[in-house]
């Protein structure tokens, strides 16, 4: 069983927080850890406010949310990395070259990118929304 969960993506205000969120509103095991990180996140950044009205309504409180740039600790303490696109895993794979074999994407299931909504209209968030959702789900089948 996998503890520790990193889902990444590039700016941590939008699909890696609601991932992240998602997967700890249907954390199976209390022993299973989520954070999420961003390859070029500005720490301390609020979550993108389209996507906290998404989350809350499907009852997810996301106002705490922080940004975090992924750090070495980060991933060395995940037991498994889940990127949200696919260039991404060469990334956090550069960053620390023994993480290969624990970053995988997302979407791996449906061999999809999760396509980034930020700045855009608001029916491309509810499009990546409804897709994370989907994928968290199908993540959790498959490891819990």
């Amino acid at each position: 069983m996998f503890k520790n969960i990193l889902v990444v993506c590039h700016a941590n205000v939008c699909r890696s927080p609601a991932a992240e969120l998602l997967f700890k509103a249907r954390r199976p095991h209390k022993g299973m850890e989520f954070r999420s990180a961003g390859l070029s996140a500005q720490d301390g950044a609020s979550i993108d406010p389209t996507m906290r009205r998404l989350l809350a309504g499907h009852g997810i409180d996301s106002t705490e949310h922080r940004a975090k740039r992924l750090n070495l600790r980060y991933i060395r303490d995940a037991d498994l990395i889940l990127v949200s696109e696919r260039q991404q895993i060469a990334a956090v794979e550069s960053l620390a070259p023994t993480s290969r074999g624990k970053v995988h994407m997302l979407g791996k299931w449906e061999d999809s990118d999760v396509d980034d909504p930020h700045g855009g209209h608001e029916d491309a968030y509810r499009r990546s929304f409804a897709l994370i959702e989907h994928l968290v789900t199908g993540w959790l089948n498959k490891i819990c």
